[in-house]
């Protein structure tokens, strides 16, 4: 039996929306399954100022993941890898929420691999690899503060043991000054005549001579009159 022209209209209009209505439950069955990209890993420091890994979790269909954080020891193709913290966030929303993990060690460099596993739906890597940036947080930075204070040579000056500026003029001070004395000198100048060589020697040439003038003087004489006697 053929079906009438408004009947026909009606049957296309009921079979189109329900294609509709599938295509739209699909659409929301695949907006809230859960999948690697509703998962994201950033480090910073938290509110302790404490170096973490955070991962926020936005799966709107709510289902439990299981987050592993794993220090990478060598380079990151080497599959050299150690797990060091896990934490569950049991009631993801699609507002987000979030753990922090927390690494051994914080330093400028250090990566990790960030692993998922959410029920049979993900069991998936978060990418990129997570790599701490250039910033310190907490006890790394005064361990870091402390360090570079011991590598430093201190900067108080060392006592000197040169003697001060001062010493000289206190040591002139304090030299012996040759003691003037208040005599007066010998009369005749006898302390110039030492000066310039006169001595006992002089004096005894100076006597000898007056003493042969004198005998020269006495021959003379006594000559004179021997010669006036002869004559009378």
């Amino acid at each position: 039996m053929s079906l009438s022209p408004r009947a026909a209209r009606a049957a296309r209009a009921i079979g189109t929306s329900t294609a509709a209505a599938a295509l739209s439950l699909a659409a929301a069955h695949t907006a809230l399954a859960c999948s690697i990209g509703d998962f994201t890993a950033v480090p910073l420091c938290d509110a302790q100022d404490n170096g973490v890994i955070r991962v926020t979790d936005k799966d709107a269909s709510g289902t439990p993941a299981t987050i592993g954080l794993y220090l990478q020891l060598t380079m990151a193709d080497s599959h050299e890898e150690r797990l060091v913290d896990t934490e569950t966030i049991a009631h993801p929303t699609a507002e987000g929420v979030s753990v922090d993990l927390k690494p051994l060690d914080w330093y400028a460099g250090e990566t990790f691999r960030v692993h998922v596993k959410a029920g049979d739906k993900v069991d998936d890597d978060i990418t990129p690899m997570v790599v701490v940036p250039d910033v310190t947080c907490g006890a790394s930075a005064s361990a870091s503060a402390s360090a570079s204070a011991s590598a430093q040579p201190s900067t108080s000056p060392e006592p000197s043991s040169s003697p001060s500026a001062s010493s000289p003029s206190s040591t002139e001070s304090s030299s012996p000054v040759p003691a003037v004395s208040s005599a007066p000198s010998p009369a005749g100048g006898g302390t110039h005549l030492a000066e310039t060589g006169a001595g006992n020697g002089t004096v005894a040439f100076a006597g000898t001579a007056a003493a042969l003038v004198a005998a020269g003087g006495g021959i003379v004489v006594a000559l004179r009159r021997r010669a006036g006697r002869g004559s009378r």
